[in-house]
């Protein structure tokens, strides 16, 4: 991860900061117990429920190092100041797929709150940059790797 900004909504800083303090304080600790009862099994270096223990505490400790990365970067946005015509982080947007003639509803957030399959789109991703600004009945172009796709903003709340 770079050392950008990492722009994120009130509720998206609040998951980050739940899922460390989590990880810290509930998963450690069931890991440190998974490691403890392990090696009471005997010789560790044929143990495979040691070996899936520390490796589960090293990924662990992994993902607390990210999010007290990310949490460092955090910068919250505040929709409340932001143009309600136009898209920015934290609107809901239905746009219109011109070739496909479908409607799709979109809501962009920061790359650490993006989650496809709620269709929440990172300001950061193709979708998400070429929306950014973008008012009710423009055309927006994307490329893909399928091409260049059309899409018409249709409705921003």
């Amino acid at each position: 991860m770079s050392d950008k900004e990492l722009l994120v909504s009130e509720e998206g800083l609040k998951k980050l900061e739940s899922e460390l303090e989590y990880l810290k304080t509930v998963r450690r600790h069931e890991i440190s117990e998974r490691i403890k009862t392990a090696r009471e099994f005997g010789d560790i270096s044929e143990n495979s429920e040691y070996e899936d223990a520390k490796n589960e505490q090293a990924f662990v400790e992994g993902r607390i190092q990210t999010i007290e990365k990310m949490l460092r970067q955090a910068k919250v946005v505040n929709s409340d100041n932001a143009d309600p015509t136009a898209v920015h982080i934290g609107s809901v947007v239905t746009v219109k797929d011109l070739e496909e003639d479908f409607e799709e509803e979109y809501t962009v957030v920061g790359a650490a709150e993006a989650d496809p399959n709620k269709n929440h789109i990172s300001n950061e991703s193709p979708v998400g940059k070429a929306l950014m600004g973008a008012k009710v009945g423009q055309i927006v172009e994307v490329s893909a790797p399928v091409g260049k796709i059309r899409m018409q903003v249709m409705k921003i709340s």
